[in-house]
């Protein structure tokens, strides 16, 4: 029987949440915009930036293009990262959002070579599922073929001892603390190799 579980569990995550493109701002007004909201002078923050007044002026009344440097002083003096130089935020305040899973009481999902334990079911939406898993493969053979999604994956070992197969690569034996991050697009199994199922812990990109 081909294993088609573990990427439908991917694909009705992704059906629950939403994306949405945000689009870049134009990074003389995000500047000006971060400057006011601190309420600073060109002077107070060029000083800060470690850039002249003059090239942050021209900066913000969009008659240069900064360097990557200039890019990176900016960023740093402003305190953000140099995405959020680019991206508006979404909001003024922290999206007040948490989900507690308590061991155990994670949302069942049951495959012929997996058991998944879904955790933080309840948020919604969400860009990473992150999930426990049993390992109930023995043999690479249960698959019934290479289980492959969109997105990116991580993957790290709890207990016991698992062969990580993949598309691309020898089989790789990991044990208890070890970890992959890879493209999940590229096929992918995991059987135990220990005598009892091992257990992982996945974590699957939604965007």
């Amino acid at each position: 029987m081909s294993e088609k579980s573990h990427s439908s569990l991917i694909r009705m995550a992704r059906a629950n949440g939403t994306t949405e493109e945000v689009a870049p701002l134009a990074l003389g007004a995000r500047v000006r915009a971060l400057r006011k909201a601190h309420n600073w002078t060109l002077e107070q923050t060029a000083k800060r930036v470690g850039l002249a007044r003059s090239t942050l002026s021209k900066i913000e009344n969009v008659q240069m293009s900064p360097t990557f440097e200039a890019v990176k002083k900016l960023a740093e003096g402003l305190g953000i990262s140099i995405p959020q130089l680019f991206t508006p935020p979404k909001t003024d305040q922290a999206l007040r959002r948490r989900a507690i899973t308590r061991r155990g009481q994670g949302k069942r999902h049951l495959t012929g070579t997996y058991e998944h334990e879904l955790l933080a079911d309840s948020l919604r939406p969400k860009h990473m599922l992150p999930y426990r898993a049993r390992i109930r493969a023995r043999d690479v053979a249960e698959f019934g073929g290479w289980v492959r999604h969109d997105g990116e994956e991580f993957l790290y070992v709890l207990t016991g001892v698992i062969t990580f197969y993949s598309e691309f690569y020898e089989p790789a034996e990991m044990r208890r603390g070890d970890s992959a991050y890879y493209d999940a697009a590229m096929g992918h199994n995991l059987v135990s190799s220990s005598d009892e199922d091992a257990t992982v812990l996945w974590v699957t990109s939604l965007t």
